[in-house]
């Protein structure tokens, strides 16, 4: 299924708070999420422009895999296919993925605060070494147009890219690093 996302980058957070208090958004709640990102060893799923996700969102664990469109790899790219399924416990999960042949590229934390505006996820985001930014996700690119317009985001101006990209923009090689936390970057 297409995940409907759209992200806008070097954000003003406080006004952005104040919008989203103006507006009468609902926080939802503040999230801290640990991720490890598999291939398989030759790379094969990076060179179709896809990659697995484990997550562990605090009350729950969720294994994605996704792809982008197209294959182009920057910013405006056209989008992602996104399937993604809950598990039951994130070291299980971990080593069926390295028992199919799949072997961790990099652990990753950010931290999130997330709101709901006109049923559209407003995603706050924050990961090491880059400025904050901001993810808008719904059912419909309309709906996030919508609410993205509210904010006062200037819709053309949205990037679709992974968080891979956004580092990228900002000179940081992502996958030069085996662990990108907070607390801690230590490359390959």
């Amino acid at each position: 299924m297409e995940e409907i996302e759209a992200k806008f980058l070097d954000v003003d957070v406080p006004a952005l708070l104040k919008q989203l208090e103006l507006l009468g958004a609902e926080e939802i709640g503040e999230y801290s999420y640990k991720r490890k990102l598999f291939d398989f060893p030759d790379g094969r799923l990076g060179k179709e422009n896809a990659w697995v996700r484990l997550r562990d969102e605090g009350e729950k664990i969720v294994l994605t895999y996704k792809q982008r469109f197209g294959g182009a790899d920057d910013l405006q790219h056209g989008g992602t296919n996104e399937l993604e399924t809950t598990v039951g416990d994130f070291t299980t999960a971990e080593k069926i993925l390295n028992s199919l042949g799949l072997e961790e590229k990099i652990y990753k934390e950010n931290k999130r605060v997330r709101y709901m505006l006109d049923g559209v996820e407003i995603d706050i985001d924050s990961w090491p070494l880059i400025p904050t930014y901001v993810e808008l996700e719904g059912k419909s690119w309309e709906a996030v147009e919508a609410v993205a317009k509210k904010l006062g985001f200037d819709f053309t101006k949205h990037t679709r890219g992974s968080n891979r990209e956004i580092y990228a923009k900002y000179g940081i090689d992502e996958s030069a690093y085996s662990v990108l936390t907070f607390d801690r970057q230590m490359t390959s």
